[in-house]
């Protein structure tokens, strides 16, 4: 597979014909683990530098982390931190499709279009050597999880009383008690990321550490909710409410779990012997 016919295939990358090996550097965590330690540069986005890649890469680490679908790090990895081999390895056009009908959604509740930048058409197809999307097998396999929406955010609740928190109970799929720290980044800015410690009270069909992974990824997709729940840096604690309906998760109910909160506390308890209408 000669450079020359990669470099027809991807144009538009301008990565240039000498390339070295770096190890991939601490600030990009979403290509740590990910089977190699060691990237070429330039990289297939055309970065020549690592303050360049690092700069640029960021803006990508949130959408790793939300695992809008199962391979976005390694989409993204194959063109910010490519692996050192004889020849660069891309991503097949049906991984990059894949990926970006899941993500897509994900930048646009966060008001950023798909970029040209990843535009698939560029990418090849399956047959030519590249890095393949999910197989039948895989998918077979492996269970499909629901995927949270982009929403509005709920209002989130100071006051109410156990009986009506035992009514929301019987209208949803699932109620989760989290608890969310905000931490500022190595750049400086904020991110809400999330420290979960998830206690179910009700999860419906799902296992619980599906809920949580579910629950980390629709506070992370919708980051909004998440800045309004964590005002300052202090741990805060809340019970999100919702419903798993069509393979979507939806929050319905925010509710905040203050540390003498005897109402939350009562319908938690309450809900074991609780009979729904």
């Amino acid at each position: 597979f000669a450079l020359s016919g990669f470099l027809r295939v991807v144009t538009g990358f301008d990565i240039g014909l000498s390339t070295k090996c770096v190890v991939i550097p601490k600030e990009m965590d979403m290509c740590h683990k990910i089977g190699y330690s060691e990237m070429r540069l330039p990289n297939l986005m055309g970065h020549t530098s690592m303050a360049e890649v690092i700069l640029k890469s960021t803006t990508w680490q949130h959408l790793a982390h939300t695992d809008c679908h199962p391979h976005v790090r390694t989409f993204l990895c194959s063109l910010f931190a490519p692996i050192c081999l004889d020849t660069f390895i891309h991503p097949c056009r049906s991984m990059c499709v894949a990926v970006r009908d899941s993500c897509a959604p994900v930048l646009a509740c966060h008001g950023h279009p798909w970029p040209d930048s990843l535009d698939c058409d560029r990418f090849p197809a399956d047959e030519d050597m590249c890095l393949a999307s999910l197989t039948k097998e895989y998918k077979y396999l492996h269970k499909v999880l629901p995927k949270p929406a982009c929403q509005a955010c709920p209002a989130v609740e100071e006051f109410f009383t156990h009986k009506r928190v035992l009514e929301v109970f019987c209208d949803n799929n699932f109620a989760v008690k989290v608890k969310l720290s905000k931490k500022r980044t190595v750049f400086g800015d904020q991110e809400y990321n999330i420290e979960c410690q998830v206690e179910f009270i009700t999860q419906g069909s799902l296992l619980p550490y599906e809920t949580q992974s579910v629950i980390q990824q629709w506070l992370l997709i919708n980051e909004n909710c998440t800045q309004r729940m964590t005002p300052t840096h202090r741990p805060m604690v809340y019970l999100l409410v919702g419903n798993i309906e069509e393979g979507i998760i939806l929050v319905n109910q925010v509710y905040r779990w203050q540390r003498r909160d005897s109402q939350l506390t009562l319908a938690t308890q309450k809900w074991r012997y609780h009979k729904c209408l």
